[in-house]
């Protein structure tokens, strides 16, 4: 699916981005991912009018933001500090959040 391609790869470049204020960091670039993520997702969803796009885009995201995370050192992609197990975990959470939401589109039985 090119939407989780371009979704898992915009979000993991995205996800390092942080904003200290005052003295505190803030990932705002793993919830600015998440974002992106069910954005895509709610429009597949409605787009097709089914929960699978939307499951078949979360699964393949989660699984090459999960392979990014275990690659050796070196080349590893995400990193396993508070934005990056923000950005994989934050990710299974949003895809069963926008799957619910989802089910509103589904077509009504005649």
């Amino acid at each position: 699916m090119p939407a989780a391609l371009f979704v898992a790869t915009a979000g993991t470049a995205l996800h390092r981005q942080g904003l200290v204020l005052a003295g505190t960091e803030l990932p705002w670039g793993a919830i600015a991912a998440l974002a992106l993520l069910g954005s895509a997702q709610l429009w597949l969803g409605a787009a097709f009018r089914s929960i699978l796009p939307t499951a078949a885009c979360g699964v393949l995201c989660y699984i090459l933001t999960g392979w990014w995370s275990t690659v050796e050192n070196g080349k590893r992609l995400v990193i396993g500090d508070v934005p990056g197990n923000l950005w994989v975990f934050g990710s299974a959470a949003v895809t069963l959040v926008m799957l619910a939401w989802c089910r509103r589109y589904r077509p009504s039985p005649a």
